[in-house]
């Protein structure tokens, strides 16, 4: 059980029988009162983000959250099938699942599942994936009248701006979290 200041942001905590993610926390005291931590929380199962201010004598109970290492499979319609790499039991996870990971899942990746109660309720992305360029036009030397940039079509479906001197064909890194280039892989 954690008390009022000992929430921290990273931590994760159960609230009404679902996992939460703690992304921010500020632990205070108004005047002479109770004291109380003002945290915004993530729902690990909706993705849903909200505000919580726990006050008083609350005790709060830590989420049972953990990860387990998984490659992904396949899509088919709105269905995302994985393989635990531990015990290659297979799972599948909906689109309100995977969320925004969806634009990064090649076939035969491998990332990390979230975990609650043994169940799998989402997946980590690493901080950069690697994807093949498919499609992109030739860069124009000297065009730069747009910033330098053109758009490029990866494996997955993915779109980015990339540099001009990226070609078809090129392995690129991607960042995850801002959704831009990095460098050539």
């Amino acid at each position: 059980m954690y008390s009022l200041n000992e929430l921290k942001a990273g931590q994760t905590i159960e609230l009404e029988g679902n996992p939460f993610l703690i992304l921010s926390a500020k632990f205070g005291r108004k005047s002479q009162g109770q004291a109380n931590n003002v945290t915004k929380l993530k729902n690990l199962k909706t993705g849903a983000v909200i505000s919580k201010t726990f006050s008083g004598d609350n005790r709060i109970q830590p989420a049972d959250v953990g990860h387990r290492h998984i490659q992904f499979l396949f899509r088919s319609d709105d269905k995302y099938t994985f393989m635990d790499l531990n015990d290659y039991n297979q799972f599948e996870l909906g689109e309100e699942e995977v969320g925004d990971a969806k634009d990064y899942l090649v076939e035969g990746g491998e990332l990390d599942a979230l975990v609650y109660q043994d169940n799998p309720i989402g997946i980590r992305l690493p901080a950069t994936v690697v994807l093949t360029v498919i499609e992109t036009p030739p860069g124009v030397r000297g065009d730069t009248a747009q910033g330098g940039s053109k758009p490029a079509t990866f494996e997955n479906g993915l779109v980015l701006q990339v540099p001009l001197f990226i070609n078809e064909g090129d392995k690129i890194k991607i960042n995850t979290e801002r959704g831009e280039y990095v460098e050539r892989a």
